[in-house]
């Protein structure tokens, strides 16, 4: 913030209540309750609009966590029940289920979605963690920007990369080691999980950038056994993005 009070920053997230709707029927489920035109073509993916459903009052924010079509919704905290009795009634007949953490993290995992305390902290870049698509070195000063500078010039040491395991019964928690096959540790596991859709154990690492590439082989230990791993092409799941815009 400006240090002249011309900004104040107020922390308002125990006030609101945030729903997902995601999947191939989210957009025919939305439709049963608002009159708004949530085609592709009047709502398409990255916008948000205010908008009622049923009798709740929301903002909608076309966004993904998990690869799919689909919205989030943000309404006041006293209203969430309310939200979500209107989706769940909209939604049943359709088939929809209700999915907690386990089933986004898998399911950002096999899109290469990043996640905070995971993929990124504040000991890795944009760069290394594949964004730097959202980094705008031409727009005036910002903290880090001149290391960021350095980083450009000088070229990437390391990576994020996404493995695939050689056994899927095994599944990767964090921070389990990663070896060469001759026993150089290059890194550890930054997250990981089963993709039920590509029927996949998968892993994130920061890799040298001399191990980053496709089809490097490598080793993770898991409990004193070592467990093969390559380094396989990420998104998994829908690389063109093709659901997440229809």
């Amino acid at each position: 913030m400006p240090e002249d009070g011309s900004v104040t920053i107020e922390d308002v997230g125990s006030s609101y209540v945030c729903l997902g709707l995601w999947g191939p029927r989210a957009r025919k489920i939305l439709e049963k309750v608002t009159t708004y035109d949530v085609s592709n073509s009047s709502f398409p993916y990255m916008t948000a609009n205010r908008l009622t459903l049923g009798d709740v009052s929301v903002l909608a924010s076309r966004v993904t966590y998990v690869g799919e079509l689909g919205w989030e919704f943000y309404c006041p905290m006293e209203y969430g029940l309310r939200l979500w009795d209107t989706l769940w009634a909209a939604g049943e007949p359709e088939g929809m289920v209700a999915g907690g953490y386990k089933a986004i993290e898998s399911m950002r995992l096999e899109k290469g979605y990043r996640y905070w305390s995971g993929e990124i902290s504040p000991d890795y870049t944009p760069y290394e963690a594949g964004l730097g698509f959202a980094v705008k070195l031409d727009k005036g000063d910002f903290i880090g920007r001149e290391a960021l500078l350095k980083q450009k010039e000088s070229g990437l040491k390391r990576k994020l990369c996404c493995l695939t395991l050689s056994d899927n019964r095994v599944i990767a928690i964090g921070k389990e080691p990663i070896r060469t096959e001759s026993g150089t540790t290059v890194g550890w596991v930054s997250s990981g999980g089963y993709g039920y859709s590509v029927q996949k154990s998968i892993l994130y690492a920061y890799l040298p950038v001399e191990y980053s590439k496709v089809d490097t082989h490598l080793e993770v230990e898991f409990f004193g056994e070592q467990v093969g791993a390559v380094v396989v092409q990420s998104p998994l799941w829908d690389p063109k993005g093709e659901r997440i815009r229809s």
